[in-house]
């Protein structure tokens, strides 16, 4: 069992949240914590054993912790993901191969492509592929036929592994902090479309990539996890594409396994990650 908590700081909180769950002889076996002294707001990660009655447990640690104290408990249940993908094969062909191993972490319920490029691969791997092709059709009609799929499945989050389109607010905000992203460019530099012609013309020495949560604000979600690369004055655009592919697909892995083993808290506009 996970339990995450964050809240207004103040002394004594370890000791009265270890209190609680020794009184219900609940065994911790890692904890971590966090004080953004800035804010004055206190963040923990506690893998607990030895839990049945959950609800018993969030009332009690309500009691001693401030009274907006917010409190996710959850079991270490598998996550279910719908992935949704355009062209580019590399990020979705390494989550299909976790997936098949089952070293993912969560498990894949099906992918939807906006072209069928992709199909061929899902059907090889067993997974359902379902095509919702957004040509000549309006945002609103093409994102209704999204939702049509999705909701057919009891997904924890939507993966854009290379989603090249751009979801309306109506749309994000009905999976709020459920859908991640990966962007070919270390955020904030290089919003936007071609991340990588733009790095090329700058002229710069480091590429990267981010793994984010999707807002309103393109590009500007809250970030999980990032990781950059050298690069010479000898690449060209196409070079940096290419090398950048591997680094897209390590940092949406890292991302993804940090968010399904409950490892990131939101505050405001940014992510506390316990590794």
């Amino acid at each position: 069992m996970i339990i995450l908590i964050q809240c207004k700081d103040q002394v004594g909180l370890v000791g009265s949240i270890s209190t609680v769950l020794a009184s219900q002889g609940i065994n911790i076996v890692s904890m971590r914590e966090h004080v953004d002294t800035i804010d004055n707001r206190f963040f923990i990660r506690i893998d607990a054993q030895g839990v049945d009655d959950f609800s018993m447990i969030e009332r009690q640690l309500k009691a001693v912790l401030p009274a907006e104290a917010a409190i996710k408990i959850n079991p270490k249940a598998e996550k279910k993901v719908i992935v949704l993908v355009t062209k580019d094969y590399h990020c979705l062909s390494d989550i299909l191969i976790r997936n098949h191993f089952k070293t993912f972490g969560a498990t894949v319920q099906c992918v939807i492509g906006n072209h069928n490029k992709l199909e061929e691969i899902c059907r090889r791997f067993d997974v359902p592929f379902y095509l919702v092709s957004s040509e000549n059709s309006d945002k609103q009609i093409f994102e209704s036929a999204l939702f049509a799929v999705i909701e057919k499945y009891e997904a924890d989050y939507l993966v854009l592994a290379k989603f090249m389109r751009i979801l309306s607010a109506a749309f994000v905000e009905k999976f709020a902090f459920q859908i991640i992203n990966i962007h070919h460019s270390f955020l904030p530099a290089f919003v936007g479309a071609s991340p990588y012609k733009q790095a090329y013309e700058r002229g710069v020495k480091l590429i990267g990539a981010t793994a984010h949560f999707v807002t309103n604000q393109l590009d500007e979600g809250p970030i999980i996890a990032q990781q950059i690369i050298p690069v010479t004055h000898s690449f060209t655009s196409a070079d940096m594409v290419r090398s950048g592919k591997e680094i897209e697909t390590a940092v949406l892995a890292k991302a993804l396994q940090l968010v399904f083993e409950d490892r990131v808290l939101l505050h405001k506009n940014k992510t506390i990650v316990f590794e």
